[in-house]
């Protein structure tokens, strides 16, 4: 079990204990809490940290048990006391196996909660490894911004292109100020503001989406939702140049078409796109989300099934363990498949780039089926 060891001292008396990580876990090492109690003050000692935060999933307790176990022997060795290299390499080998058996047999709601992750590399992330000379570009020209979709102009591996994307957030503030990634109308319109620009300009489009849905608010939809969902789709299928984009966790609903309609689309290996969300899906058809887990197997959400439907064109492989055990690999293999789509596009005209969305998209569920 990961924990803290503390010292708490009254009096020149001390006493040792482990408490768990989550308790006192903000406290870097050594650091001194003054705490009043009933019988006077105590001094609480964070003598040293075992094991980092790491959120785990339900299906991954083995592997937390394992990867404590590891953290608390790497600090025993920094003690000089011992030299245990030899058993962290052991338990190392049984961390990696462990999650190479857990990940091959994923199913779709073990996938659901992968994709939630929220450790997963974030567009602003992603952004930020991807890109340079990104340019924001902020505002509908009609209400308002809307920070849950982050856009603008950027440079990709050199070459001049306009990026978009939906920002969950990290940090309690930032989700609340992104929406939790769910974009209202004034978000929609932005993008489609910039699909024009993008036209005008020739810049070819790059598009991450991850996001749970559109929001579904009051104000949202007496602001017209579905008329700016509706509108972002019809500016992806009539964009005059290269459109690539990513379902990089969540792909929810219209929320993520209105983002994902074009030429091509890349998808990480656990991510999952869908109409609804299981949760959704399952209060309707059997009136309790707690069938969350038969309507995701249901759904056919999963990279495979997308591949397969011809829903995405390419599935980019994530690092052992999920994305966000790596997320420097993940978002590399990312550009890659950006690249290597972009380049398949170069050649295509106008009229050839909008026909060839036309057809992916008419052509949808022809194969895949059987």
């Amino acid at each position: 079990k990961q924990c803290l060891d503390i010292l708490i001292s009254r009096r020149r008396r001390f006493i040792h204990l482990a408490a768990p990580i989550g308790w006192l876990g903000w406290l870097p090492k050594r650091t001194r809490l003054s705490v009043r109690g009933n019988k006077g003050k105590l001094t609480i000692q964070v003598c040293r940290r075992i094991g980092a935060m790491r959120h785990f999933l339900d299906f991954e307790k083995p592997i937390a048990s394992l990867e404590g176990k590891i953290e608390e022997l790497r600090h025993m060795s920094t003690d000089g006391s011992i030299n245990i290299a030899d058993e962290i390499g052991k338990l190392q080998t049984r961390v990696e196996r462990e999650l190479k058996q857990t990940y091959e047999t994923l199913g779709a709601w073990d996938k659901v909660q992968v994709a939630r992750h929220p450790e997963r590399p974030k567009v602003s992330a992603i952004f930020e490894r991807l890109l340079t000379d990104f340019t924001p570009l902020a505002g509908d020209r009609n209400y308002a911004e809307d920070h849950a979709v982050i856009a603008g102009m950027a440079r990709f591996r050199g070459q001049s292109v306009m990026v978009m994307g939906t920002e969950k957030g990290s940090t309690t503030e930032e989700r609340i100020k992104r929406n939790f990634g769910m974009a209202r109308p004034e978000g929609y319109r932005k993008a489609s503001r910039l699909m024009n620009l993008a036209g005008r300009f020739g810049l070819p489009l790059l598009s991450f989406v991850d996001t749970a849905g559109a929001y579904p608010g009051r104000g949202a939809e007496e602001r017209g939702q579905a008329e700016a969902i509706a509108s972002a789709i019809r500016g992806c299928l009539s964009l005059p140049t290269p459109m690539v984009a990513a379902i990089i966790g969540e792909g929810g609903s219209g929320g993520a078409i209105a983002l994902a309609t074009g030429n091509r689309v890349v998808m990480f290996e656990h991510a999952v796109y869908c109409v609804i969300s299981p949760e959704g899906c399952a209060s309707i058809l059997w009136r309790s989300s707690e069938h969350a887990q038969d309507a995701a197997e249901a759904g056919r959400i999963t990279s495979d099934w997308m591949k397969k439907l011809g829903v995405v064109d390419s599935v980019v492989a994530e690092p052992l363990g999920g994305a966000h055990r790596d997320p420097n690999a993940a978002v590399d293999a990312l550009g890659d498949a950006f690249e290597e789509q972009l380049k398949a596009l170069a050649g295509m005209d106008s009229a050839a780039l909008i026909a060839d969305r036309h057809n992916k998209y008419l052509t949808i569920g022809d194969s895949g089926l059987a």
